[in-house]
């Protein structure tokens, strides 16, 4: 009996009786082939996108690009049919409110599987569209919900979409249909307002993180808006105006002016995505976990939402993954500014035949790289990009100290940065947050230990020994930058940061270039002051010196300056050194120069290296030039450190460098007095220590004053003592020529000539 029955319970039944015939009727139509239609052309295409013959070519291209470099797929296990949707799904995600069916809260996954019951097989030429779409109008669902499933659907099936690209003119279709469906566009919607419905459109678009099938569904939108649109304003216009041209009412209305945004941002967005699947590959180079981590997706929504230097940084964190030299973007730069010389193109392409040769892929690197250039004038101008690689470098290395390779590049990318404005800024930033405090540890170790610590030592204190050598290299280029930027910056205007007028409405973080720019200026005495400790610190764990405690160098106000905000007015000492501290300046200086001259002579052992490369210890860093650069600074005798570093090159052998380091000296008879006790020595050796016959009766026959002054020579002194003697009659004839002829060993010089020449 109807009265006996409970109402709410027939109402449930009713329910699900509309449902289960909905199901059946949608496993019909699915499982009815249509006459497939011919794929559409080209040209048809473009028509239908509405796109110039160029424009859709364009498009082509950035949608194999993109193809090309994203080779994740999806992968679906083999008892998921598109089509099929169990029973069970169906009735538990949908559910009837007064006639209209609503889709419960569920996981994406489920969500597309709804969407792909209903659309697949018309996405696909295989259903009827108009017999779906009628279908699913009749049995209540409101177009809202079908356009969500339909966008979901075709966002999360970017892979088949690219392979099938007759499925955008069923896009086309169905939008159409949809958008002509009663409440799917608001009656009252004229041109001059945004409709909800296209709006839902773009939200989707915009939020997608599939760049290539977010761009194909915008153009798709784009071109049904402006077909409805052509529709709407012929209809109430017809009568005023005569033959009322499209183009005219399209550029009136403010929805396809939102579409023609959201298409820029699309193709950005692909470009740049495609760009970050791009990979070098690395054939024997050591990569660090840090550099294998995936990078995230990109959507409309996300660079949106994160901030002026959003886009910059993603570039920069691929830059990090990829790991390749930072002149690449520089190459890609020029490349991409046609009008410049070609030497420098030349100049920039000879660095990289070694890194091509190296990296296979870096051609479509570079071509990829002018490409993103060309969308984001502004976003990755050069200096920019450098700017957000040198801070993504510093910190990943923040992360593990151990990895010394990273702040290298950082310091590579900062050095890359022309404008001297930013390069100040994020070298202080630099400095005050990753460099400052690990440094004060250092240097407070290495002044408790004495010399240059072990690597357990070093370790326990932050990184291995190498890795601490590193450090200390870098912090002295760091600080050398900022001094030479804060010369340079005087010369020249700070950059102004622009954005392009598609991502105008960018918002987030402050970019790095921005708070770069907002830093006070440095005390440059200071930095200097902080460099020179920096470079003492360096040379000490480069050559690994004992008996050094670099503060012992400096008085307590010396002492107390280090470490302090680099902007800041700190008293730094002035006027006359104690002469003890100087005493132990001079010391620490000649140990550097004999380090660097023993180095050089194992490395030249080692093998035979060409004269430039004598000092392949690091990048430009010739020591002995340092050394004479700090004793300016340590108010010591440039000169006593240059002719330190003559005899030094004499006493190992190395004549040719010795010659050339003679020229540089000063006071060359002072010079040419402490060579002649260096000839004396080198002599002594072959006559009184070989002990030859013919040595013996030389000896007899050299003037009694030179016997004497020959025996009083210790030629344990020198470090090389096997040099032929037609290399000391060289050196000899040098002394002569520098002592002047009252000099009080003048004639002491003379019989040293005639001695080595008899024995030659």
């Amino acid at each position: 009996e109807l009265e006996c029955v409970d109402e709410g319970l027939l109402q449930f039944c009713a329910n699900k009786l509309k449902l289960l015939h909905l199901y059946e009727l949608v496993s019909k139509l699915n499982s009815q082939s249509v006459q497939k239609d011919t794929p559409p052309s080209d040209n048809d295409l473009a028509k239908l996108l509405r796109l110039e013959e160029k424009d859709f070519h364009r498009l082509q291209t950035l949608l194999e690009d993109y193809k090309k470099e994203n080779t994740q797929t999806t992968v679906q296990s083999a008892d998921e049919k598109d089509d099929t949707l169990s029973l069970k799904m169906f009735l538990e995600y949908l559910e009837y409110e007064k006639d209209m069916i609503n889709v419960k809260n569920m996981e994406d996954r489920e969500y597309v599987a709804l969407g792909s019951f209903f659309f697949w097989k018309c996405l696909r030429g295989e259903s009827s569209t108009e017999e779906m779409c009628g279908a699913l109008e009749s049995a209540g669902f409101s177009p809202q919900i079908l356009l969500s499933l339909l966008l979901n659907l075709w966002l999360s099936k970017e892979k088949d979409i690219l392979d099938k690209p007759d499925s955008v003119s069923c896009l086309h279709s169905m939008l159409s249909l949809l958008s002509k469906m009663k409440v799917a566009i608001d009656e009252s919607w004229d041109t001059q307002s945004v409709s909800p419905w296209w709006q839902q459109m773009r939200t989707a678009c915009i939020q997608s993180e599939n760049n290539a099938a977010a761009l194909l569904s915008a153009h798709v939108g784009h071109s049904v808006t402006a077909q409805i649109i052509h529709g709407v304003t012929g209809k109430k216009f017809s009568q005023v105006i005569v033959g009322s041209d499209a183009e005219s009412w399209e550029a009136l209305s403010l929805d396809t002016e939102y579409w023609k945004l959201l298409l820029k941002q699309l193709e950005d967005c692909l470009i740049l995505q495609t760009l970050l699947h791009s990979r070098v590959s690395k054939k024997s180079k050591k990569v660090s976990l840090l550099q294998t981590e995936p990078l995230g997706r990109l959507s409309v929504k996300k660079l949106l939402e994160a901030g002026k230097g959003g886009i910059a940084d993603t570039v920069a964190k691929w830059v990090f993954k990829q790991g390749f030299n930072p002149l690449v973007l520089n190459l890609a730069q020029h490349k991409t500014n046609t009008d410049s010389t070609e030497e420098s193109v030349e100049m920039h392409t000879n660095i990289f035949i070694e890194e091509l040769e190296a990296d296979a892929g870096l051609e479509t690197i570079l071509e990829l790289l002018q490409l993103a250039y060309q969308q984001f004038p502004c976003s990755l101008e050069v200096d920019v990009l450098h700017a957000h690689c040198c801070w993504e470098y510093v910190v990943q290395w923040n992360k593990d100290p151990e990895e010394a390779c990273f702040l290298l590049r950082s310091i590579d990318h900062l050095r890359c940065i022309t404008n001297a404005h930013v390069q100040h800024g994020i070298a202080l930033m630099m400095w005050n947050t990753f460099i400052v405090k690990r440094l004060s540890s250092a240097t407070y170790l290495m002044d408790k230990v004495g010399k240059a610590p072990k690597d357990r030592l070093c370790r326990r204190a932050s990184m291995g020994d190498t890795a601490m050598t590193a450090f200390l290299g870098c912090c002295s280029d760091l600080l050398q930058t900022l001094l030479e930027a804060d010369v340079s910056s005087d010369e020249m205007q700070a950059p102004v940061l622009d954005t392009e007028d598609a991502w105008v409405s960018v918002e987030g973080p402050v970019s790095i270039v921005e708070l770069a720019l907002e830093q006070k200026r440095i005390h440059y005495p200071l930095v200097e002051h902080q460099f020179v400790l920096c470079t003492i610190l360096y040379a000490t764990m480069r050559f690994s010196l004992k008996s050094v405690k670099p503060l012992s160098l400096f008085d307590s106000k010396g002492k107390n300056a280090f470490f302090k905000d680099l902007t800041s007015i700190q008293l730094l000492p002035s006027g006359d050194m104690d002469p003890n501290v100087l005493s132990l300046r001079q010391q620490f200086l000649v140990k550097v120069v004999s380090a660097a001259v023993q180095t050089l002579c194992s490395s030249q052992k080692a093998k035979e290296v060409l004269e430039e490369e004598l000092f392949p210890f690091e990048k430009g860093k010739n020591w002995p030039t340092l050394a004479v650069d700090l004793a300016q600074y340590l108010q010591i005798s440039e000169d006593v450190i240059k002719r330190h570093y003559v005899c030094e090159l004499y006493s190992y052998g190395l004549d040719h460098l010795g010659e050339e380091a003679f020229l540089q000296v000063t006071d060359k008879e002072v010079l040419a007095s402490q060579l002649l006790i260096l000839a004396g020595q080198r002599l002594a050796f072959a006559l009184l220590h070989v002990q030859t016959k013919e040595g013996m009766e030389l000896l007899t026959r050299l003037p009694p004053t030179l016997c004497t002054w020959l025996k009083a020579m210790d030629p344990q002194e020198l470090q090389n003592v096997e040099v032929p003697i037609a290399t000391t009659a060289k050196l000899v004839n040098k002394v002569i020529e520098h002592l002047p002829e009252n000099h009080g060993q003048y004639s002491l010089a003379l019989n040293l000539i005639e001695a080595v020449e008899t024995i030659s």
